[in-house]
């Protein structure tokens, strides 16, 4: 009788594949919990350099407009506002497109129809910043300083870059917030009486409004953050933007072009480590804007 109570109570096969299964995932989050923390920390630490060490005020530093830590000049305002400028103008240039393409894709279009847009949208998710900040050079900044004058350099000019580097972004996610949508809800509306134009745009995208919203913060997530192509066509400098073909800089575009040639602990590279934090701290603020949307959807 003992042997096989003791059989009965040994552990399974299945049972031990489950807990070791259990036992490598805690492992890996909790690898990846402190490897986000290790970031968060690295760079905090860093960008408050800046602060603590070499005195600087934050509200001249998050304020000021001059920019050159080498002569003790660190004003962050023009490549803020700079970042948020191409950011936002950007997303108003890509949601309309975005939308429209996600609309004839899940609502109207056959399956060829679909079927042909795929492959262009995940085409543009996998081409290198780098091309997309060489055709920019190459083809739209001439093409801007011939219809606006300047040098072409600007907001303008990095705003249409990042639209279309956005684009498969939000018009990804957006197909998916309408594929979403309960298909008894297009039903009931037709059943009512409505056309098809007043049940997608009465009905569908009220419905998928929350996953939407989610896709164009994903996609300002994703414009705020580039730095290459961007850096190819804002001009590099530290300027406050006296209008959209002026040559500005924004934070991630600074940082790559003056990272390479500073000290490790002097105050330009310790600025730029503050430049970091802003960023890292945008970023945050992106993804609590993308859970609260969500959130928000879900109560309703």
């Amino acid at each position: 009788m003992s042997e096989i109570k003791n059989k009965l109570l040994k552990p399974s096969k299945a049972t031990k594949q489950d807990r070791f299964g259990r036992r490598i995932s805690v492992l890996c989050i909790g690898l990846i919990v402190i490897l986000v923390a290790s970031i968060i920390f690295f760079i905090a630490t860093k960008g408050m350099a800046t602060f603590i060490s070499n005195h600087v005020n934050p509200i001249k530093f998050l304020t000021g407009t001059d920019w050159s830590p080498s002569q003790k000049m660190t004003g962050a305002l023009p490549m803020i506002v700079t970042s948020f400028g191409v950011t936002l103008l950007a997303a108003l240039i890509a949601t309309p497109f975005a939308i429209a393409i996600a609309i004839y894709m899940t609502e109207i279009a056959n399956k060829k129809g679909s079927k042909f847009l795929q492959p262009i949208i995940e085409l543009l998710v996998g081409i290198p910043s780098v091309v997309y900040g060489f055709v920019g050079l190459t083809v739209v900044v001439p093409a801007v300083r011939t219809l606006f004058g300047g040098t072409g350099f600007g907001i303008l000019a990095g705003s249409i870059v990042l639209f279309v580097m956005v684009l498969p972004t939000i018009t990804t996610l957006t197909i998916d917030s309408l594929n979403a949508v309960p298909s008894h809800y297009r039903k009931a509306s037709l059943a009512l009486g409505a056309t098809r134009w007043q049940t997608i745009y009465k009905v569908i995208l009220r419905a998928a409004l929350p996953g939407i919203m989610t896709a164009i913060v994903f996609g300002m997530a994703r414009a705020f953050g580039e730095a290459l192509a961007v850096q190819m066509v804002i001009g590099n400098s530290a300027l406050m933007p006296t209008s959209l073909v002026s040559p500005t800089s924004t934070l991630t575009s600074q940082l790559t072009t003056e990272v390479g040639n500073t000290i490790m602990g002097t105050l330009p590279n310790n600025a730029l480590w503050s430049l970091a934090l802003i960023l890292l701290l945008m970023s945050l603020f992106f993804n609590l804007v993308v859970k609260y949307i969500a959130k928000r959807g879900q109560l309703k």
